[in-house]
C-alpha cells in the first residue's frame, strides 16, 4: 500500500443502523476508506483474515462472541492490524479486557466524528487514543488496592458457600454431616475472619467479593 492510498476499516457491531451510520461517516473522508462490516466477533475475524484492513472499529458487546475475544484472535493472528473498541459502554471491566486483548484504543460511540476520524489515523500510525473515561477506568484498575486475602480454611469455605445459599446452622450440619457445635465453630471464625457481625454481613461480602462460587 502507497503512502497516499486510503486506510482501510472494518466495522464490527451487531446493529445494522450503527454500521449504517458509520459507513456514512467514513464516506465523509477521502484517507478513510470501508471495506467492510460484520455484525460479530466471529465474523470480524473472519473477514480480518479475506480482507486485511488496517484498523478495525469494534464494538464490545455483542451476541456471540464478544468484541474482546475477537480483538485477541486478530491481534494473535495479524498483529499488523490495529483495533479500535468503539462502544457505548465505559465499565472499568471492559476496557481492561480490551485493552489487555490488544486494542490500541477506546471510544465511545459519542466521540465527534473528526475526533473519531483522527483516531484511526493515529491507530493506522500505531498510536493509541483512548476516551477520558476509559483512561479513567484503567487508572482506577492500576491503583486500586489488592483484594484483601481473607485466610478462609477449605471447610470454612464450604461453609460460608452454604451460607449464601441460605442455609441455618442445623442445614449446614445435616449437609456436611457434622455436629451443630462445628458449624457454629466455623460461622464465629468466618465472621471474625470476615471482620463482620451477622450472617447477613459475611453474605454480602461474600458474593461482593467473589469468595464462592457463583451458580
Amino acid at each position: 500500500m502507497g503512502p497516499t492510498s486510503p486506510i482501510q476499516v472494518l466495522l464490527v457491531d451487531d446493529h445494522q443502523m450503527v454500521r449504517s451510520g458509520l459507513a456514512a461517516f467514513l464516506a465523509a473522508f477521502d484517507d478513510l476508506e470501508l471495506v467492510g462490516q460484520a455484525g460479530d466477533g466471529q465474523e470480524a475475524v473472519r473477514l480480518c483474515q479475506e480482507l486485511e484492513p488496517d484498523v478495525v472499529l469494534m464494538d464490545l458487546i455483542m451476541p456471540g462472541m464478544d468484541g474482546a475475544t475477537a480483538t485477541r484472535l486478530i491481534r494473535q493472528a495479524q498483529p499488523q492490524i490495529q483495533v479500535m473498541a468503539l462502544t457505548s459502554f465505559e465499565e472499568e471491566r471492559l476496557v481492561k479486557e480490551v485493552m489487555e486483548a490488544g486494542a490500541i484504543g477506546y471510544l465511545l460511540k459519542s466521540v465527534a466524528p473528526d475526533a473519531l476520524a483522527d483516531a484511526i489515523r493515529a491507530a493506522r500510525a500505531g498510536r493509541p487514543t483512548l476516551a477520558p473515561e476509559a483512561t479513567q477506568a484503567l487508572i482506577h484498575a492500576a491503583t486500586r488496592p489488592p483484594a484483601p486475602e481473607y485466610d478462609l480454611t477449605r471447610r470454612e469455605e464450604d461453609v460460608l458457600a452454604l451460607m449464601v445459599e441460605g442455609l441455618t446452622n442445623p442445614e449446614i450440619a445435616d449437609q456436611l454431616m457434622v455436629g451443630r457445635a462445628t458449624v457454629k465453630f466455623h460461622v464465629s471464625n468466618i465472621l471474625s475472619k470476615l471482620a463482620v457481625g451477622t450472617r447477613t454481613e459475611a453474605v454480602a461480602l461474600a458474593l461482593r467479593e467473589g469468595l464462592v462460587p457463583q451458580k
